[in-house]
């Protein structure tokens, strides 16, 4: 209830003098320093001075001063001294003046007489004091009569009360009406903290719903600039949850030092989630000590999120119990990833039982991906019939990779249409391998478009088998590399060979064989052999095969029987009739005849039958 009412600002009208006092402040006007003595002097020197000034308004309100006795009244009622201060105002009130009514009305309030204070409510309102309007208003609001509030909150709005204009604002926003946002701006105008704050939070709001209505996604991320700036001033005078908001829509637009200070105001004033969101700042700064410190002040205040972010630095330092100690707080909380935090601690530590009460905990709570740990865990214990009903919820409520895993269950039945519906699903939420199984599904059904726009996607999120197959796609469509006038190729390095590249750069041993098959083409035996070697060494028996080749080219036989036999131990038919064509040359009859057996058995068909060939001759010299 405000106090004082339309007499707040007396003093600043000039129309009480106060003393002046030219020793006030002369150590200023002569640039001499102060210390602690002069201070202490100076509060003395001020409570003189209103001392004096309380003695003249009682000398004032005794000789029958109405405006001294309401000034002196609302001085004693601000003081706390409330029978001091009652007959100063019954007289003032009773002589007419509105602002000792409002005040009259403030203080029976405060005695716990609220019937009896809006009764002078009503006597200062109906005079026109807006402070005693709103007060009203909220008596009526307070006793439930809604229509009888909003007529007093608007008469004090309307007169530019700012306490009149939020409270009636905050009456229209809880019947939804939109004119509460041109009150609560009102109020923002006029200095009302909570007001910058909610307007903020309204414009934030309507910007989510109108990207929801224009882009189908919500960009929560992204506040307007006319959203900014009312936090911003809420913040600036002390509004905790606004220096929090304003933090988030800094630190996610990069100005992360700016979001840093913001969060650090707001978490000294002790709002736990700025403390939280301080201290993820600080650790992915590298700062995990200090990041620990504002964690831990979040956590006990009741934050659960920073309860789970000191149990994870705690499972990462190895401190298993004392991790185990905050998810459990964390869950105390009422954060269900404490309990999905503690399935994934017992699972790492081979606590399968205790895993699976923990998943079933959270997955109950509607934590999506705890559903889906607790069904890859039933699958993994080949409980397939109780896993599905868990990746189905999961997948259900968000979760990609739940539904990236029905698409392998039922795959793995032969359910390929159901399999590939729930692959489209998750390709469609950005999984790079659900996109390369679409892709993979639309190459297979004649769909090349639809295949190379899925294997682009899962290529771009970095899937090698998605690089390769996506180059395969480019490289079947190329057409003839145009020769040079004097005869030479001219090579340009096309898109298909970059996706070669790019997969074979991350292992792919088909796509490091192709690469080197290209280098190779155009000369360059360096590429090639780097290539051929690099596929060979991870296990490809074509590059084994294709190093050969290239080595007996060039000279090196010997080492290209090395490569070879790799090759032809890992089943290449080929590899085997070169090594049988190598022995029968050198003389090693018995051991080509037992390579050309070899090829014979491996193929393919004009391999065997060429070894065939081969073998039935030195068949006839071994007998000859």
């Amino acid at each position: 209830m405000d106090v004082m009412g339309d007499k707040a600002t007396l003093f600043e009208t000039g129309r009480f003098v106060q003393p002046s006092d030219e020793k006030a402040t002369p150590d200023a006007s002569r640039g001499e320093y102060r210390d602690d003595q002069d201070e202490h002097r100076d509060e003395q020197r001020d409570e003189t001075v209103e001392a004096v000034e309380e003695a003249r308004r009682r000398l004032a309100a005794e000789a029958g001063d109405v405006e001294a006795m309401s000034v002196l009244g609302a001085l004693l009622l601000r003081r706390g001294e409330l029978d001091g201060a009652e007959p100063h105002l019954r007289a003032a009130t009773a002589a007419g003046d509105r602002a000792a009514a409002n005040n009259l009305g403030v203080l029976l309030h405060q005695r716990g007489y609220p019937d009896d204070a809006a009764g002078w409510w009503r006597v200062a309102a109906v005079a026109g004091s807006a402070p005693a309007a709103h007060a009203l208003g909220r008596h009526h609001r307070e006793r439930g009569d809604e229509p009888a509030a909003e007529y007093w909150l608007r008469q004090s709005a309307e007169q530019g009360h700012v306490l009149g204009a939020y409270a009636l604002a905050d009456l229209l926003e809880h019947r939804g009406d939109p004119a509460a946002e041109r009150w609560m701006r009102a109020a923002a105008e006029r200095g009302h903290r909570e007001a910058s704050y909610r307007l903020a939070r309204a414009l934030d709001r309507r910007d989510a719903r109108t990207a929801d209505d224009e882009r189908g996604v919500s960009d929560t991320g992204a506040a307007s600039p006319e959203a900014e700036q009312w936090y911003r001033q809420a913040a600036a005078r002390g509004h905790r949850r606004a220096a929090l908001h304003l933090g988030t829509i800094l630190e996610k637009r990069g100005d992360l030092k700016e979001a840093g200070r913001w969060y650090l105001t707001s978490a000294k004033d002790g709002e736990p989630r700025a403390a939280c969101a301080l201290g993820f700042l600080l650790r992915d700064a590298g700062d995990t000590e200090n990041a620990a410190v504002w964690w831990l002040r979040a956590a006990q205040d009741g934050d659960g999120n920073a309860a789970n972010a000191l149990g994870a630095l705690y499972a990462e330092r190895g401190q298993t119990q004392t991790a185990e100690r905050w998810y459990r707080a964390a869950m105390d909380a009422g954060d269900d990833n404490g309990a999905y935090n503690l399935g994934l601690l017992c699972a790492e530590q081979g606590r399968v039982a205790q895993a699976e009460q923990w998943y079933r905990r959270a997955a109950y709570a509607g934590h999506r991906e705890a559903a889906n740990a607790l069904a890859v865990l039933l699958l993994q214990g080949g409980d397939t019939a109780g896993a599905e009903p868990w990746f189905s919820k999961a997948a259900e409520a968000g979760s990609v990779d739940a539904a990236f895993n029905l698409g392998i269950l039922f795959a793995g039945r032969g359910e390929d249409v159901v399999a590939l519906r729930w692959y489209e699903r998750a390709a469609a939420a950005g999984h790079t391998e659900a996109a390369l199984q679409v892709g993979m599904a639309r190459l297979r059904d004649g769909d090349e478009q639809g295949a190379e726009r899925h294997l682009r996607c899962a290529a771009g999120g970095g899937s090698a088998e998605a690089a390769y197959r996506l180059a395969a796609v480019l490289d079947a469509r190329r057409p003839p590399q145009p020769a040079h006038e004097l005869g030479e190729t001219v090579h340009e390095k096309t898109e298909c060979e970059e996706w070669y590249e790019r997969a074979a750069s991350q292992g792919h041993r088909r796509a490091q064989v192709r690469v080197g098959m290209l280098a190779a083409a155009r000369g360059d035996v360096v590429e090639a052999a780097r290539w051929y070697r690099e596929a060979a060494e991870a296990g490809s028996r074509n590059g084994a095969f294709n190093l050969g080749l290239l080595l007996a080219r060039e000279g090196s036989e010997p080492e290209a029987v090395v490569w070879w036999t790799r090759a032809a131990d890992d089943g290449h038919g080929r590899a085997a009739l070169r090594l049988a064509l190598v022995y029968a040359r050198r003389g090693e009859l018995a051991e080509g005849q037992r390579w050309a057996d070899r090829a014979v058995s491996l193929g393919p068909a004009e391999v065997a039958e060429r070894a065939a060939r081969l073998r039935d001759a030195l068949r006839q010299e071994l007998s000859a």
